[in-house]
């Protein structure tokens, strides 16, 4: 265990931090903290590098999305391209690289959307979440340990498989309504 003495960040004060696991893409810390209100209390935390998360939408307006399977869940699951950023990464590389892993697409243009934190009261990992448009297709390159097959939907087959539980990854949930509400719809008028 690497035990260190950190600096106050804002109106946050890091008393002290243990580092209890390091891991590819992550690490788990104990620390004692007092928040900007004052109050003293520990936190046991997962720190992340983040990760981006892309909503890849054809000439047509049909969307292209992921099935895989995911350990933690116990489950295949139907999700939005996404995968972690390497420290210091510029998001825009990570997309770029995501897509033509797990899609085998490239895209023309690419625009941030929106960020998430997904499970903020013990992750740090932050999710930027963006459009790519203007796609050609090729082949998927996944990782060693990814089996990963893509499907092209609608918009309106992807909220009806959120609607009935067929989709409930977060990240997919929360980029795929976004796109609905805020984008989607405000180019039809």
């Amino acid at each position: 265990m690497k035990r260190s003495k950190r600096k106050a960040t804002g109106r946050l004060r890091i008393l002290s931090s243990t580092t209890l696991y390091e891991a590819r893409a992550f690490t788990v810390r104990h620390d004692d903290i007092v928040e900007p209100s004052g109050l003293k209390a520990t936190r046991d935390i997962i720190v992340h590098h983040g990760s981006v998360v892309v909503i890849p939408v054809l000439a047509d307006g049909r969307i292209v999305l992921i099935r895989q399977f995911r350990y933690a869940a116990g489950q295949y699951m139907w999700e939005l391209v996404a995968g972690h950023k390497e420290p210091g990464e510029d998001p825009a590389k990570g997309v770029r690289r995501e897509l033509m892993e797990e899609t085998g697409y490239t895209a023309k243009r690419i625009r941030k959307l929106f960020e998430i934190f997904p499970s903020p009261g013990l992750l740090g990992e932050r999710m930027d979440i963006y459009l790519a448009e203007g796609l050609t297709k090729g082949v998927a390159k996944p990782e060693e340990d990814e089996r990963i097959s893509a499907k092209v939907v609608t918009l309106a087959q992807a909220e009806r498989w959120i609607r009935e539980a067929k989709i409930c990854d977060a990240k997919t949930i929360a980029g795929l309504l976004y796109y609905a509400r805020f984008v989607h719809a405000a180019r039809r008028g």
